[in-house]
């Protein structure tokens, strides 16, 4: 079972435009394979009058409240109609869109949306391609670049012999550092040390000379 969105290409609704936008978003967030079926193609005049004589709803908008023939987008699962954007929105909001589009949990696509159809959001138009995006130049050439590096045995030895070089540096700075602070300490104690003997020496040296002073 395929289902089947309906939708105008060249509606001057913009509201309808809105509508078929949003209901193929939302159908590729959901992973729901789908086909898009443009009534306003040329060869589409069959299409057209098939959705027009079994939509059961409307597709009412604010611009067009009573329209003469239902509106896009309407929902159809192969030939069983589903319901126009109202119903299908309404069911959006209440998670039953499996029940909405008649499907079994098996007729979701969880390997990955294949859509056949992009929306353009600046004037809500439908065009037929993947939806699968390519990948960034920057991004190619960082992969390429990961690819070569793995694949020549004398870049990756490079890599290695220049990382452990580094690591080296880092352990000989760790090591030094220590021994470098110890000796820094040691200056530090023997400074105080002479100025402690230097201050003793001289108190002996005044109490000497005030000694012999009392004595004569």
């Amino acid at each position: 079972m395929v289902v089947k969105v309906y939708v105008s290409g060249i509606s001057g609704n913009k509201e309808v435009k809105k509508r078929q936008q949003k209901v193929l978003l939302i159908l590729d967030s959901k992973k729901v394979e789908y086909e898009v079926l443009d009534i306003a193609e040329p060869n589409m005049e069959e299409a057209k009058e098939y959705m027009q004589n079994n939509s059961k709803l409307l597709g009412s908008t604010i611009g067009d409240p009573n329209p003469r023939h239902p509106l896009p987008p309407q929902i159809f699962n192969d030939d069983e109609y589903c319901g126009d954007f109202d119903a299908f929105d309404m069911a959006n909001e209440i998670d039953e869109m499996e029940k909405f589009l008649k499907l079994s949990p098996n007729d979701t696509n969880t390997n990955g949306i294949q859509s056949n159809a992009e929306v353009k959001l600046e004037n809500g138009d439908v065009s037929h391609q993947s939806a699968s995006r390519e990948a960034s130049p920057a991004a190619e050439e960082t992969a390429q670049a990961t690819k070569d590096t793995e694949n020549d045995p004398e870049v990756s030895e490079n890599l290695v012999e220049s990382t452990t070089e580094d690591l080296r540096k880092e352990e000989t700075v760790k090591e030094k550092s220590p021994s470098q602070d110890a000796g820094d300490n040691e200056t530090d104690d023997q400074k105080a040390e002479n100025a402690a003997n230097s201050s003793k020496q001289e108190a002996e040296e005044e109490y000497d000379e005030t000694g012999k002073s009392d004595e004569e």
